[in-house]
């Protein structure tokens, strides 16, 4: 008589968020917690493959590790990393948590913080220490979210589309827009450049618009190359994003730059975005020199879902 084969238990999830303190670990932790996976931070490195040895959790499970850890070095880290990865129960995912030194003052600064790594220091000078220690560290991260331009909100949210989409999801794709003159985003998988495309910042009619308005996308398009750039990348898009489910991905982001963030790509990432979300692909949009706009003036802009 055959024998009806037992269930394969599902690994349970496991992530370790960490990073350079103020770059908004608490903030991840909490957006996880809300999510559903059990949040425990601070604990000592030591004690976290005992924690795991017990029975498999029915619920996912967050460890935030940071350098005020009692027993934190990044080798201890490494190696409970690499400790766990090697169990067949545990699905284990690195989130680190990037920001970038002036940034990171700038949020000591506004709180007067003491730095941990620099209490009877400048802040700065912590910021530098632990940075230059975590770097092997952000070497190993499954995921990096840099959140240097990112206000608390919009944070929540990068974590949310990362590791709590609703179980109906395939696939989270990132469309988003960028300035070449304040940096390239971290994470990006694919990048386009505009910059070869007319530029409405040229038209005075123009110039206080984004891409996000007819009259910018009009103008965008009639560039003699737009239509030919733009069928390339729809039919790369086509190729990658199904090769990305292949390898079990489950988040894609793809990134257009121009001089300023405004116009070009602005306008490209919106119709991508629509193209995508039009094929049944669940897409949010960010533009980052808008929202960053948007903070400035003191209100919110946050990615936005277009399926």
């Amino acid at each position: 008589m055959a024998q009806t084969p037992l269930p394969v238990k599902t690994p349970m999830k496991l992530i370790f968020v960490t990073g350079p303190s103020g770059a908004g670990r608490t903030t991840a932790i909490n957006a996880l917690e809300d999510a559903g996976f059990e949040a425990i931070d601070n604990l000592p490195l030591s004690l976290a493959p005992r924690l795991l040895d017990g029975p498999t959790l029915d619920h996912p499970l967050v460890l935030g590790v940071d350098t005020r850890n009692r027993d934190f070095s990044v080798a201890a880290l490494i190696e409970a990393i690499d400790l766990l990865s090697r169990r067949t129960d545990l699905d284990l995912q690195v989130l680190y948590l990037d920001c970038g030194a002036d940034a990171l003052l700038q949020r000591f600064s506004a709180t007067r913080r003491r730095h941990p790594m620099a209490p009877d220091e400048s802040p700065r000078v912590g910021i530098r220490r632990e940075l230059e220690l975590l770097g092997p560290i952000q070497a190993r991260a499954d995921v990096l979210i840099d959140t240097t331009d990112m206000s608390p909100h919009t944070l929540r949210a990068e974590v949310e589309r990362w590791f709590a989409p609703q179980p109906e999801e395939r696939l989270a794709i990132t469309v988003q827009s960028f300035s070449y003159k304040r940096g390239v985003p971290r994470g990006l998988d694919t990048m386009f450049d505009c910059r070869f495309l007319r530029n409405p910042f040229w038209d005075p009619d123009l110039r206080g618009l984004n891409g996000t308005d007819e009259r910018v996308q009009a103008f965008v398009a009639s560039d003699e190359r737009f239509d030919a750039f733009f069928e390339h990348v729809q039919g790369l898009a086509q190729l990658i994003i199904p090769a990305h489910v292949e390898e079990g991905r489950t988040h894609v982001s793809i990134g257009f730059g121009c001089s300023g963030g405004q116009h070009r790509s602005v306008t490209l990432t919106e119709k991508l975005s629509k193209t995508l979300a039009s094929q049944n692909w669940r897409v949010t949009v960010r533009h980052r020199e808008l929202e960053r706009q948007s903070d400035t003036r003191g209100g919110l802009q946050h990615g936005k879902d277009t399926a």
